[in-house]
């Protein structure tokens, strides 16, 4: 039966027991509100009623549940890729976590530490870059160094580097940045003082780079930095201001050198070969005369031998023979014709050379048949004509 139903009592009024239907009291409201909430933290009721102590006992215990529920979901974290987390229990290591989800043993028992072993740092020894737009500042204090001959050079390096081991560089080093970039100073200062001015300028530049950077690196591993050396640029090397001009003057000389030096080895390797060449065929001709000159004489003696043993058969022919050949040899290279004339024993002087240009009967005759006469012949370049009919003077 409801409270307000005939006939129901009047200690069913949720309003405290009143028979009136008005509005509630909003005073009585609030009062009794607070005493509910004493109740449940284990206070007591207004009017000096102690609340029921296991009911006060049981929401102190849900709110502890829920917060320690909190508490343990607070100990999950996630790795972003690329980074290790470093998990220290009461501010001592503990452990290193890769990328992912974990849980650690919430605050204040676990922290953990982001380290981004990925990212490429970089320090600069030298120089300090500007911004977007903004040239390059020199720092003389940092760049000046001495070079094993006593000069002084400029050099600009950039160094870049990454975190190798996250323990060490989190416990071991209290300023990484820092200590990586005096141990740059002081490893291209020892290299630099090992090696000639020359050599660090021109050749020597990629050496200097590679020994920079184990140098460093050897250090770094010394103090157990977990820093990792990945790139070493020298960006610059040139002498002091001052002396640039001189030493430009310098460097320019040595490439005339260079250039001049190297030219007379392309005009000596041109003309060596031509000169052998030219000598080579010397020698081969003047070996081809001598062979030339050999057999000629061989001939020539054969020849004569040949033609003693016919003068001792028969002397008077054989000197009938050789005096026409003679004769025969030695008009052919003249220009003159005698000719006898049956009306007169006058000679008659004939223009032969012009006779041989009109006449076109008269054949050519080019020398006697000996070899002599014929190289004569090719070197004077002459002609001579034979009559188709000789005539002689009766003995």
């Amino acid at each position: 039966m409801a409270w307000n139903e005939p006939g129901g009592g009047n200690n069913k009024d949720p309003w405290g027991g009143r028979g009136d239907q008005g509005p509630p009291d909003l005073d009585e409201v609030v009062r009794k509100m607070q005493d509910k909430l004493g109740g449940l933290f284990g206070g007591r009721k207004r009017g000096g009623a102690s609340g029921g102590s296991g009911a006060g006992f049981t929401g102190f215990g849900i709110i502890i549940g829920i917060a320690a529920i909190v508490w343990l979901f607070s100990g999950i974290y996630i790795v972003d890729a690329g980074k290790q987390g470093v998990v220290l229990r009461f501010g001592a290591f503990n452990k290193i976590t890769m990328p992912g989800p974990h849980w650690r043993i919430p605050y204040p028992v676990d922290q953990v530490e982001i380290v981004d072993v990925e990212q490429r740092r970089f320090v600069e020894i030298g120089y300090r870059s500007g911004g977007a737009g903004q040239s390059t500042v020199a720092v003389p204090r940092e760049a000046l160094m001495l070079t094993q001959d006593e000069n002084i050079v400029n050099i600009k390096l950039a160094v870049q580097y990454q975190v190798g081991d996250p323990k060490n560089y989190l416990f071991n080093v209290r300023d990484p940045n820092s200590v990586l970039k005096q141990v740059a100073e002081s490893a291209v200062r020892e290299v630099i003082g090992q090696n000639n001015m020359d050599f660090v300028l021109k050749e020597g530049r990629a050496e200097v780079v590679s020994t920079t950077k184990d140098v460093m690196q050897r250090i770094l591993d010394r103090y157990e930095s977990g820093l990792l050396v990945s790139d070493v640029n020298l960006q610059d090397a040139q002498p002091p201001e001052e002396v640039q001009a001189a030493f430009s003057d310098a460097i320019k000389a040595r490439e005339d050198k260079e250039r001049f030096k190297n030219e007379a080895e392309a005009y000596a390797n041109d003309v060596i070969p031509k000169a052998r060449g030219a000598a080579a065929r010397q020698i081969q001709e003047a070996e081809a005369y001598r062979e030339a000159l050999i057999a000629k004489a061989q001939g020539e003696a054969s020849r004569f031998s040949q033609l003693l043993t016919e003068y001792s058969r028969a002397p008077e022919i054989t000197r009938k023979r050789l005096y026409f050949e003679t004769m025969e040899s030695v008009l052919a290279r003249t220009g003159v014709v005698l000719m006898d004339n049956e009306n007169a024993n006058s000679l008659m002087y004939l223009p032969i050379d012009q006779l041989m240009k009109q006449v076109p009967g008269m054949r050519q005759f080019s020398g006697s048949n000996s070899a002599d006469n014929e190289s004569q012949n090719d070197t004077e370049g002459e002609q001579t004509v034979r009559p188709t009919r000789r005539s002689r003077e009766a003995r």
